[in-house]
């Protein structure tokens, strides 16, 4: 039924007159403008209601900040009253700490468990109000002892846990949270290293936590630097399994506000450090955005703005009503300019969509035969690289399995099976599951295994060296262009060679180009000559190996990634020769790209 209604409108609508269409236009433009006001003033108001949760929020956090602050440096003043005034002025040998521990206990004892001190093995040297220690109690496996013991600078607060050291036959599931720091004992005039523990009890921390109150549906929760959650009012369910919170997620936050979306639902988290400890409040409140006393504010403003654009609206409709024809003068100039991408808006009036479609469609002609001379031209360059790729015969394959046969016979086993080897891995790499761009580490193998074949057939008549040096890790290259470079230097360059030959292959980075240099210390050449061979009137020298030239292998480099990228020679007689290869410095995912563009 809307798609008929919608049908119908737009076909009445191409049939309007201009007269028409300024009435229908003015319309719509004066309702879409109240309704835009609308809409940005209802996003306004959420804006502020929201900062202002955010702000209450900090508020809280702030306060309840002070509140568990002020309650650990309690705990903090009282292990630094133990520490400095007891166990700093005693010598076990001769004293008690018990006196002392009972005092500061009985002091404090609303939020304290437990006072004890231990010595470096874990052995209780004193404790107050809880003496017995449990039968498999191992102070020194405790987390709170391993930190103090590791840290001997600072004071260490554990997550909340069940009091496990002591026995305590009123309260054997007390939670506590402990405190505890590494000390110096003097025992007959020797000093030794201990703990001291202060275990705190939970339930002061929840107190201050609970009476927290964040508005409608709103809680705060305390983890520590990790996550682990400290305080949840929730944390029963939490720990059973039915219940779960970001609290992995908050623990990477920064202090303040922000939106989060958790299990679906939109909420606004705002986090407060705790500084010595590393804990964090984490205060959550529901998203809210209610529009309250600002409403006849929002109603007077609509009016105002809606009387205003129907005024000025009366005045611009009637240039208005030209935009399309302006529009289509435009694209048509971008055309004129050779811009390809321009879009024609088949807008307007009747008259006006005539005209519009007229011109689109032959700007969609235009893009069709432009597109089909890009297509053909793309696949005149695929058959001109496979054409160039096709070019390996198989001589140097019959060569190598004649010698195979021939070592087979002779009893050389072992360098027949290095030269299968050799072989089966290098066309294994030549294939590259169909790919013409491959990594450059395969590449530089592929030549290591022809040049072990070679070597072998040519019974180490001359050296190799190949490298690839620091910052070519992860580049690729096209494939099989290093081979017929190092063929061309065995059969010329080390056509005359004793046993002092030697072929170099250094691939490494400059800028944003990859270079490999492929060198030998043979006969070298005139440097006029080296030019000529990459010159394209000159004819193809084939070599009694693979059959691909050096020319052949400039042309495909050039095809592939364009100008200013293939071969240079440099060679003197009796110098040796150098050939490089430049090629773009493509990583995996240039090379994916390419890849790609080759497949279209």
């Amino acid at each position: 039924m809307f798609r008929r209604l919608a049908a119908k409108f737009v076909e009445r609508y191409r049939k309007m007159s201009i007269q028409m269409v300024l009435s229908l236009s003015f319309t719509a433009v004066a309702a879409a403008g109240m309704l835009l006001m609308s809409v940005s003033l209802i996003w306004r108001f959420s804006s502020a209601n929201e900062e202002l949760v955010a702000e209450n929020s900090r508020r809280v956090l702030a306060q309840a900040n002070l509140t568990l602050d002020g309650y650990l440096r309690r705990m903090m003043r009282i292990s630094d009253t133990v520490y400095y005034r007891s166990i700093k002025n005693m010598d076990l040998a001769e004293d008690d700490l018990t006196g002392d521990l009972s005092l500061l206990y009985e002091e404090n004892r609303d939020d304290l468990v437990s006072l004890a001190v231990f010595d470096g093995e874990g052995g209780l040297v004193s404790a107050v109000p809880l003496t017995a220690l449990k039968q498999d109690a191992s102070p020194a496996d405790s987390d709170w002892f391993q930190a103090a013991s590791r840290s001997m600078e600072n004071l260490h607060f554990s997550t909340p846990h069940v009091q496990n050291i002591f026995d305590d036959p009123d309260y054997p599931y007390r939670w506590v949270v402990s405190l505890s720091r590494h000390v110096q004992l003097t025992r007959d005039g020797a000093t030794e290293g201990g703990v001291l523990l202060v275990d705190m009890s939970f339930s002061g921390i929840e107190q201050v936590c609970r009476d927290v109150t964040l508005g409608s549906g709103g809680y705060l929760y305390l983890i520590d630097g990790d996550g682990e959650l400290i305080y949840h009012p929730q944390q029963q369910l939490i720990y059973a399994g039915l219940l779960e919170e970001n609290n992995r997620a908050a623990a990477g936050y920064r202090d303040g506000s922000r939106q989060e979306v958790f299990q679906g639902r939109s909420r606004q988290v705002t986090v407060k450090t705790m500084g010595y400890t590393g804990w964090k409040l984490v205060g959550v409140a529901p998203e809210a955005g209610r529009l309250t006393a600002s409403l006849p504010l929002f109603g007077v403003t609509l009016l105002l703005f809606s009387i205003f654009l129907m005024a000025f609206l009366n005045f611009l409709i009637s240039a208005r009503i030209s935009d399309p024809i302006l529009r289509l003068e435009r694209s048509i100039r971008e055309l004129d300019k050779g811009l390809s991408d321009v879009k024609i808006e088949e807008g307007g009036c009747y008259e006006v969509q005539r005209l519009n479609h007229a011109v689109a469609s032959m700007v969609s002609t235009m893009r069709h035969l432009m597109d089909d001379i890009v297509r053909q031209e793309g696949e005149k360059r695929r058959s001109e690289l496979e054409v160039l790729q096709s070019q390996i015969n198989p001589h140097f394959l019959y060569n190598t399995l004649d010698s195979v046969i021939w070592m087979t016979e002779s009893g050389q086993q072992q360098e027949a099976i290095q030269m299968v080897t050799s072989l089966a891995r290098l066309f294994r790499i030549s294939l590259s599951k169909g790919k013409s761009i491959i990594p450059l580490a395969d590449e530089l193998e592929h030549a290591r295994h022809y040049m072990n074949i070679q070597q072998i057939r040519f019974k180490n008549k001359f050296a190799t060296e190949i490298e690839a040096k620091p910052g070519t890790e992860g580049l690729y290259t096209l494939k099989l262009i290093v081979q017929p470079l190092l063929e061309n230097a065995i059969y010329h360059g080390m056509a005359s060679a004793e046993d002092d030959g030697l072929i170099r292959v250094t691939a490494y980075r400059e800028g944003e180009s990859l270079l490999i240099d492929v060198e030998d210390n043979g006969l070298g050449m005139r440097p006029e000559l080296a030019a000529s061979l990459l010159e394209e009137d000159r004819p193809e020298v084939r070599t009694k190996g693979s059959g691909i030239g050096v020319r052949n292998v400039h042309q495909r480099v050039g095809l592939t990634f364009g100008e200013g990228y293939g071969l240079t020679i440099f060679s003197e007689p009796d110098e040796g020769t150098l050939v490089r290869i430049r090629l773009p410095a493509m990583d995996r995912e240039e090379a994916e790209r390419r890849r790609q563009g080759e497949e279209l």
